[in-house]
């Protein structure tokens, strides 16, 4: 979304700040980034950064460190320190926006309820979007305070972005109960105690998902459309390994990933090689063995302009999330990157989102099922279907999001 956005508008992009729990933790491990940033987070200066990546109209900020709070129960005392936290961030956003003239500008929070959910209006915002990408109740660490806050940043927030239809119905419901809660508190205040139950008429309309809107993730598609521009060395992960490649891009972690169904597709394709591209987050694959099978490759974490030259050479990509309440939420990423190489993808059934994408992917509802459609996708693969494929993938790019993005906020000043 920056990089798009930069195209043609100047973005400030606020990093995630560093708690003192994290600077302590990165200095033991040797974190080479936070070495960089040390001077300003101890002198607390905001420390400005520019990318390679994004040449123009693009500036990170890193703010300055902050209280690990997380630990606290919920109550006065968390409150009182997630005000001082929020306020270290809010002072930082202020001086860059001094610092860079910035007025009448879009602000974004994008799934970081902790900290600046929403920009106060004395700030100089036109508008505050709070942008939603995950069940944020389904996991232990932002359960605990972060659906409070992700609600409260909903409720302030001038528009409401989310990434899945689940999501949408979630916050919909969220908000909607807690403003018929208040209406009821107020409507039992001024009425008597004998007084009958309130009529419909007595309450007034919800408006809170009025302004709560579908954004789907995108993918960068003139990325993995390289793989029909140029032809790649085949990569040193697969040397040695002529067979084919059956392949996963993503974030290997506990919640989302089924390594039953992954150890099940390796011993079932002994003859292929199972690619698995992205960071390890979870002990699982070596406490199943998954790590141990002799055609199963972890390749590692990849920035997104490596990613072709791997992509190219598999000849089917997986989506193998378990179904359970956290992905019911998600509608991944890596669907439209999939796509966009024009490569076979099967995936298990776990949310209405993905069922969208039934007619150019492979769906499965059991793990003897998802078998098969690889078998299915391997065999039946063709210049037809790779067409319908880069098709759907050309219409989910981010200049089309984006695009949704500044009619969204249009309409909303209008209103305003």
């Amino acid at each position: 979304m920056a990089k798009e956005l930069a195209k043609n508008v100047r973005v400030l992009y606020v990093n995630h700040p560093y708690s003192w729990k994290d600077i302590f933790a990165g200095l033991k491990n040797g974190d080479s980034m936070l070495r960089q940033r040390l001077w300003h987070l101890l002198s607390f200066r905001n420390r400005y950064e520019h990318l390679d990546a994004i040449p123009e109209n693009f500036v990170a900020i890193t703010p300055p460190p902050t209280l690990p709070i997380n630990w606290l129960p919920p109550g006065k005392i968390y409150d009182f320190f997630q005000r001082l936290n929020n306020g270290i961030v809010l002072r930082s956003i202020g001086r860059a926006v001094r610092k860079y003239n910035f007025y009448n500008f879009l602000f974004i929070n994008c799934y970081d309820p902790f900290y600046a959910g929403w920009l106060p209006a004395k700030m100089g915002a036109k508008a505050s979007i709070y942008h939603c990408v995950d069940d944020i109740t389904q996991n232990a660490y932002t359960a605990r305070h972060g659906e409070r806050l992700e609600n409260d940043a909903c409720r302030n927030a001038d528009l409401v972005f989310v990434t899945s239809t689940n999501l949408k119905r979630l916050k919909e419901e969220a908000l909607g109960r807690e403003k018929t809660f208040t209406k009821l508190l107020k409507f039992s205040k001024r009425r008597p105690k004998a007084s009958s139950p309130p009529r419909s008429d007595d309450l007034e309309s919800s408006d809170s998902g009025s302004r709560i809107f579908t954004f789907f993730n995108a993918a960068e598609v003139s990325v993995f459309h390289k793989v029909f521009t140029e032809k790649y060395q085949r990569p040193a992960e697969l040397k040695d390994r002529p067979g084919q490649v059956i392949g996963f891009i993503g974030n290997l972690d506990e919640l989302r990933i089924d390594y039953a169904l992954l150890k099940k597709i390796a011993l079932h394709f002994p003859e292929k090689t199972l690619l698995l591209v992205g960071p390890v987050n979870s002990l699982e694959p070596a406490e199943i063995g998954l790590d141990k099978l002799p055609n199963v490759v972890f390749a590692g974490s990849r920035r997104l302009e490596e990613l072709p030259p791997l992509v190219q050479y598999m000849d089917c990509a997986l989506i193998p999330f378990l179904c359970n309440t956290l992905t019911f939420s998600i509608y991944p990423l890596k669907i439209n990157e999939y796509l966009a190489a024009g490569k076979p993808v099967v995936t298990t059934s776990f949310s209405n989102d993905i069922r969208t994408f039934a007619h150019c992917t492979y769906l499965a509802e059991s793990h003897e099922e998802f078998l098969q459609k690889i078998e299915t996708a391997l065999a039946e693969n063709n210049a037809y279907l790779v067409q319908i494929r880069t098709e759907v993938a050309n219409s989910n790019t981010w200049g089309t999001r984006i695009k949704q993005l500044w009619q969204e906020v249009e309409t909303i000043n209008d209103e305003l």
